[in-house]
């Protein structure tokens, strides 16, 4: 059982950096539509202007959010490396709970906003804000899901390296 669900996790991970790659791939196109719409023909940019701005939203969160992993995270770690397994696993219990927190209390709040925002289009592509903005929800979801999953190993020690999610992917 175990095993399937790691395959399925990995045949998960690979739709969803296809997926980004096929985001960051029409990110490219539009951009370079854009560039010879504006050099080569001097006509309007606006919709291709709007394609990359609207891929770059949702490639960056559903990359953070789906692609990648913990351990691939930037972060300012000086203080963690150096310290003892046990004050580390405090470290990672203690900001998994305010991440959990912070993204559980103002879940509500967004949510609101999001399908409040059905009311206005984009300019040009006419896309509806909270289909737009509605990859927050998912990358919002998915960051509580992982810290979840990260107090959880912590929690039991069970992983020296839980705050990594090396076992979450």
């Amino acid at each position: 059982m175990k095993e399937r669900l790691l395959r399925l996790g990995g045949w998960l991970h690979r739709r969803a950096e296809n997926l980004a790659a096929l985001m960051l791939a029409t990110m490219f196109v539009a951009f370079i539509v854009q560039v010879a719409f504006r050099y080569l023909f001097n006509l309007p940019t606006g919709p291709a202007s709007e394609l990359t701005i609207v891929m770059w939203l949702w490639l960056v969160l559903w990359g953070a959010g789906f692609v990648l992993k913990e351990s691939e995270e930037i972060r300012f770690d000086l203080i963690y490396g150096t310290v003892r397994r046990r004050t580390r696993r405090v470290m990672t219990i203690l900001s998994a709970l305010a991440l959990l927190f912070l993204y559980g209390y103002s879940f509500p709040a967004v949510w609101d906003y999001v399908t409040f925002m059905k009311i206005q289009e984009t300019s040009y592509l006419d896309i509806r804000y909270d289909w737009l903005y509605s990859i927050y929800i998912l990358f919002a979801v998915a960051v509580i899901v992982r810290y979840v999953w990260i107090l959880v190993q912590a929690l039991r020690g069970s992983d020296e390296d839980a705050h990594r999610g090396e076992g979450a992917q």
